[in-house]
């Protein structure tokens, strides 16, 4: 569980270096709560139309509460993303990658399924390497 939250600890920190476990795991606990606002939203019937074929009130707190998230969680994971072309010695700036059209999620998936560079690089320690996951939540 403290791998999921990591990168709420780390807000908007842009340096340094993030193991993949830490991406994924914060990956994980998106797609965990969004899963369930899903099945909230389900529940209040968020996803059919009332008689008039308008969004219903279910739809528009659901629709909401999912705006919501994604504010809250858009700088956190910008920058664990960011972290994670650090580990590979790469600039922050390949997260742009991503607005290519059609290849770029791909790209940006693959390099966040390699592995970090080993030792130190120009953005600091081996994060497989120190101990420090304790000194972020004390």
């Amino acid at each position: 569980m403290e791998w999921m939250l990591m990168p709420l600890k780390r807000y908007a920190e842009f340096s340094g270096r993030s193991r993949r476990k830490e991406y994924w795991m914060f990956f994980l606990l998106n797609v965990i709560v969004l899963f369930g606002l899903a099945i909230v939203g389900g529940i209040l019937g968020a996803f059919t139309p009332d008689a008039s074929g308008e969004m219903g009130l279910g739809g528009g707190l659901v629709l909401g509460l999912f705006a919501l998230y994604a504010l809250a969680i858009f700088i956190p994971s910008l920058a664990v993303q960011v972290r994670r072309f650090h580990d590979q010695d790469k600039s922050g700036w390949f997260v742009l990658l991503g607005f290519i059209p059609y290849v770029g999620g791909i790209i940006v998936l693959v390099f966040m399924c390699l592995e970090g560079t080993k030792g130190k690089n120009r953005f600091g320690d081996d994060p497989k390497m120190s101990d420090n996951v304790g000194d972020v939540f004390s």
